[in-house]
């Protein structure tokens, strides 16, 4: 009996000591996981899945937990939704709003629980109830379409497709028609909200083309915004000689800008938006100062220079 006694002795001192050797020395004791929440306003648009990857990734390289959620562009929904989140014991939430304003009561549901907000790729109202926003510079991607546009036309009547309840397609807007204020030549004939997806912007474009206006540039507030008016356009056999900017630099719409059935897109990064999202959310847990505002520059996308992107990806 003493003899295997002595051997279990042997074998637990032996499993012990490998265990020990297995961790190295600066390597950190594990942790109990932590529980993000992330709800994006829509999965239906392939943008925010790349941008919740960007988040997925750096959280799950942390031995980390994301729970994700999809309100279906439903506002009323996505507060449900972010109170079940709440429930779930997460300790971060990154929210990409479905309505900048209506989002409120969702975000004072987070404060009373003492969960942090990261605000990603469109703005919300109440700047205050977030500790910080990250998104691509709006106005920028809006002014470098209007200037594109005014190298190829001296003049043009202008169809603009927006979405007012998300902020990010507004700026988008707001820049573009500021770099055309006060010259004649460019007119915006026409204005209407398209949720930022294919569907109801072709439905948009398809009532505004029954009215038999005439127009030769169309700005979407994104890319499937300005692939839902091109859609219209070749139905009706009227998409010759229109210019179509997108804004996002999505796979798809390169993939037709190479067709040469569209004009241009001022590109973002998804994923990078994501992934400094989540980089901001392990500062602030970690008791580091955070910058409130964070803005990603836009690049310029038209068939000239395609070649430098990655048509099947985002840049």
């Amino acid at each position: 009996m003493k003899r295997k006694a002595g051997v279990f002795l042997l074998i637990a001192l032996t499993v012990a000591l490998f265990a020990g050797c297995s961790r190295r020395k600066d390597e950190a004791p594990p942790h109990e996981a932590l529980i993000f929440g992330a709800t994006y306003m829509t999965r239906n648009n392939p943008y925010f899945n790349v941008l919740g990857q960007g988040i997925e990734e750096v959280v799950e390289a942390n031995g980390d937990i994301l729970l994700t959620r999809d309100p279906l562009q439903d506002q009323k929904k996505q507060n449900e939704q972010i109170e079940e989140l709440i429930d779930e014991g997460i300790r971060m939430l990154f929210l990409n709003p479905v309505d900048w304003e209506e989002v409120r009561p969702a975000l004072l549901a987070c404060k009373k629980a003492g969960v942090a907000v990261i605000n990603v790729d469109t703005v919300v109202k109440d700047r205050d109830l977030v500790i910080s926003v990250i998104e691509t510079d709006n106005y920028q991607a809006g002014q470098l379409c209007a200037l594109d546009m005014m190298k190829r036309r001296k003049s043009a009547d202008i169809v603009i497709l927006d979405n007012p309840i998300q902020m990010s397609i507004t700026y988008r807007a707001q820049g573009f028609t500021d770099a055309i204020a006060g010259n004649p030549n460019y007119r915006v004939v026409y204005r209407h909200a398209a949720a930022g997806e294919i569907e109801v912007s072709s439905k948009v474009m398809e009532e505004f083309l029954s009215q038999n206006k005439g127009f030769d540039v169309v700005l979407g507030g994104n890319d499937p915004t300005a692939l839902g008016a091109l859609a219209a356009l070749q139905q009706a056999r009227k998409e010759d000689g229109v210019l179509i900017y997108g804004i996002d630099g999505s796979p798809d719409f390169k993939a037709i800008l190479d067709m040469g059935y569209v004009t241009g897109t001022s590109a973002q990064s998804p994923k990078a938006i994501g992934r400094v999202a989540a980089e901001t959310a392990y500062r602030y847990l970690n008791g580091e100062p955070v910058d409130p505002y964070i803005s990603l520059s836009s690049t310029f996308i038209t068939k000239d220079n395609l070649a430098e992107y990655e048509i099947d990806g985002w840049q």
